[in-house]
C-alpha cells in the first residue's frame, strides 16, 4: 500500500514549533519508508524547499533544506509533466479543489498510492475510487 506525502507533512518533520506534529510526521514517514511505501513528487520537493527555508517560524538553513531534499529524493518520485498538469486541471474541476492540491492528487494517483497524507483536503475523502485522504494530525474519533 503506497503512501503519498504532501508538502505540509514533510515540513512538519522539521518544524521546531510544533513538537507534537513533528513527532507524528517523523514516525509516519519513517514507518512508510521502512515498509518501502513512501512516495513524493517533484512539486512536493520544490514546495518543501521553499517552505522550509522561508515560511517556517525558524526557517532551515539552505544547506540543511538541500540535504533534506536530497534525502527525500531517494524515495520514488513522480515527475510533474504536461500530462500530469492536464490531469490536475480535470481533477481540480471534478473535485472543486485548488490546482495545486489537484496536482498532488494526480501525482499520488500516478504513483498508485492508496493513501494521501495531507492537511489540505477533506479527511476520509476517497478520490478516483482508490485514493483515501488522511490527515495524520487529526485526533482519532471515539
Amino acid at each position: 500500500m503506497k503512501c503519498f506525502f504532501d508538502t505540509n507533512v514533510l515540513v512538519y518533520t522539521f518544524d521546531q514549533h510544533t513538537p507534537e506534529k513533528r513527532a507524528v510526521a517523523r514516525q509516519l514517514l519513517a514507518d512508510c519508508i521502512a515498509r518501502g511505501e513512501a512516495c513524493l513528487s517533484t512539486q512536493v520537493l520544490q514546495e518543501f524547499f521553499v517552505t522550509a527555508t522561508g515560511k517556517l517560524s525558524s526557517p532551515l538553513p539552505i544547506d540543511e533544506a538541500e540535504k533534506a531534499v536530497r534525502d527525500f529524493s531517494t524515495l520514488p518520485i513522480i515527475t510533474t509533466d504536461v500530462g500530469l498538469i492536464l490531469d490536475a486541471i480535470t481533477a481540480a474541476r471534478r473535485y472543486r479543489i485548488s490546482f495545486w492540491d489537484a496536482l498532488v492528487v494526480q501525482a499520488a494517483i500516478r504513483a498508485n498510492a492508496s493513501i494521501l497524507y495531507t492537511e489540505d483536503l477533506q479527511e476520509g475523502q476517497i478520490l478516483y475510487g482508490s485514493l483515501t485522504v488522511q490527515n495524520p494530525f487529526r485526533a482519532p474519533r471515539n
